[in-house]
């Protein structure tokens, strides 16, 4: 069996396997992190991630809304506007993050630095 195969029987019965599973896309953190200050547009999400092509962008956002971790609105103007924000599972996700920058800056000074 696969490690894939594994993680997917787990999923929606395991906390861990569950948590991976929802925030395995290569980008998820980074853009769950930028969602946290309030709703931003998809332009200014791929201007803050320079490295990441719009398909991308827009493939771990599709994804992370059908985790129900963001929401996307669309607003009928002209020029047609669409936001991304977090939903309220979403935001509960802030420990988490703040716990990743804390070790990520233990492991920078500790292993990096060196």
């Amino acid at each position: 069996m696969s490690d894939q195969s594994t993680l997917d029987d787990r999923f929606g019965k395991c906390p861990y396997a569950t948590a991976q599973r929802l925030i395995s896309g290569k980008w998820a953190v980074l853009i769950l992190y930028y969602l946290e200050d309030g709703p931003i547009r998809f332009n200014e999400l791929l201007r803050r991630m320079p490295k990441m092509t719009h398909a991308t962008l827009s493939v771990q956002l599709k994804s992370l809304e059908e985790d129900g971790l963001i929401k996307r609105t669309q607003y009928e103007s002209i020029p047609p506007r669409v936001e991304y924000e977090l939903t309220d599972i979403g935001r509960k996700f802030h420990p988490v993050i703040k716990a990743i920058e804390t070790w990520g800056m233990e492991y920078i000074d500790t292993v990096c630095k060196k």
